[in-house]
């Protein structure tokens, strides 16, 4: 028997004791989502931007399985494509700011000195200013679009996946394995990515499920208050916009798209909590 059996057997023991009857809808959830990102065509197969003058506004049917909206557009194909966009966005913005801020945050903590300081008194300045204003300002300079999104959120995201990584770094550097490193004549760049950077990720991970979450629901303000994406696209904070004005004729416009980015947030908020308990150290 190989060594490594006994410690896959304990990972899996501690998955199965982690599982709890709340992640397999979560898991559900985000499968389906998923499918959403990759063959949106599947779950939605009438057009998005179709309109029909004459269907405006029905509620749930045979033809239209989630009603439609103003302009009589399958609430479903615009719900289903719109998940996608949002869900696309968040990724992009998060794995952008993940991609920039932790080879910050690593430098940084492993050189210190002058360079650290200045790498990280560049983040404290981004933290200083408010994320709104760095929308409207992004936005009034290059107009509202899916890159001035994924930028915007990327760069209120850089700075706490570059402290997270710094105080790791700070950690880790210490531990008796990376100066065995050092000892046996390793360069800097192979202490810094093959010996300290696997021992970061676990926290790192955990950050960017829960920034998923939080990235949705800041595109989906942006969206709302006319920053974002503009129509005929669709995203889940566009049609909680568009619907505002229907909210008594047909409630189902409004509660559709607001359950969709209600239960996204929430499933990637409890992937989050799962993925902490599971790679905690301590647990194990």
């Amino acid at each position: 028997m190989s060594t490594a059996d006994p410690a896959r057997r304990r990972t899996w023991r501690r998955l199965a004791t982690l599982t709890t009857p709340v992640m397999v809808p979560v898991t559900v959830w985000l499968m389906l989502l998923l499918l959403v990102v990759v063959t949106p065509q599947l779950l939605a197969p009438l057009s998005p931007t179709e309109m029909n003058a004459l269907d405006r506004l029905q509620g749930p049917s045979g033809t239209y399985l989630l009603g439609t909206d103003e302009y009589g557009r399958s609430l479903l194909s615009r719900v289903v494509f719109g998940g996608r966009l949002t869900v696309l966005i968040a990724l992009s913005a998060i794995g952008l700011a993940a991609l920039i801020g932790v080879p910050l945050g690593t430098v940084a903590g492993y050189y210190q000195g002058w360079l650290g300081a200045v790498i990280m008194r560049l983040q404290d300045s981004v933290l200083a200013v408010p994320g709104i204003l760095l929308a409207i300002l992004l936005v009034g300079s290059f107009g509202p679009s899916a890159l001035i999104l994924i930028v915007t959120i990327a760069a209120l995201f850089m700075p706490r996946f570059a402290r997270l990584q710094y105080g790791s770094v700070l950690t880790i550097k210490e531990r008796s394995f990376v100066e065995a490193s050092r000892a046996n004549g390793a360069p800097d760049s192979w202490v810094l990515w093959r010996t300290i950077m696997p021992n970061t990720l676990p926290p790192l991970i955990v950050q960017a499920t829960l920034g998923i979450a939080v990235a949705m629901l800041i595109e989906a303000g942006l969206s709302y208050m006319g920053l974002g994406i503009q129509p005929p696209a669709a995203t889940w904070g566009l049609m909680l916009k568009n619907s505002q004005t229907y909210v008594r004729l047909a409630p189902h416009y409004v509660v559709i798209p607001g359950l969709f980015l209600f239960l996204s947030i929430l499933s990637f908020n409890l992937l989050g909590d799962w993925l902490r308990d599971l790679l905690d150290p301590r647990a194990r």
